[in-house]
């Protein structure tokens, strides 16, 4: 699925902004920047989302607001999971964790209720909705 231009014109000026302000409050919903290595052309990729604080780790949902295929970043942590996360004005290293079972639907349940967007979300697509964990890595410091 190719991003349209205004989504990805959109996309680089929220991480312009992002940046800018040093990862201060940019609306209602807490954001973080998440940088992935693509699966098949290894190069760094830079994308602003939500996430959900959960103790030491974050959360992160690829809803991709409900379309029948995961977003690329998704696709691209399952390949490579180690990441780069943004949030605030500290940037880390992390090990993603694709929660399964009965830990991700708690979470699902617990960031929709929260968030009932989600809810819509996963009404929209027959896919099962991943919640993915950043967990700081043990080398990154903090």
């Amino acid at each position: 699925m190719t991003v349209p231009d205004d989504v990805g014109a959109y996309n680089r000026e929220l991480i312009r902004k992002f940046r800018e302000s040093r990862g201060a409050a940019m609306g209602d919903r807490p954001l973080l920047l998440l940088t992935t290595v693509g699966a098949r052309s290894g190069q760094a990729r830079t994308s602003p989302m939500m996430y959900i604080p959960d103790g030491d780790r974050l959360l992160v949902v690829p809803s991709n607001a409900g379309a029948p295929r995961h977003p690329a970043w998704y696709h691209n942590l399952v390949a490579n999971p180690r990441v780069t996360v943004e949030v605030g004005s500290e940037t880390y290293e992390a090990d993603a964790v694709v929660a399964e079972g009965e830990e991700r639907d708690a979470l699902f349940a617990r960031i929709a209720e929260q968030y009932p967007f989600f809810t819509d979300h996963q009404a929209k697509t027959t896919r099962v909705i991943p919640v993915v964990a950043l967990v700081r890595s043990s080398d990154s410091p903090g």
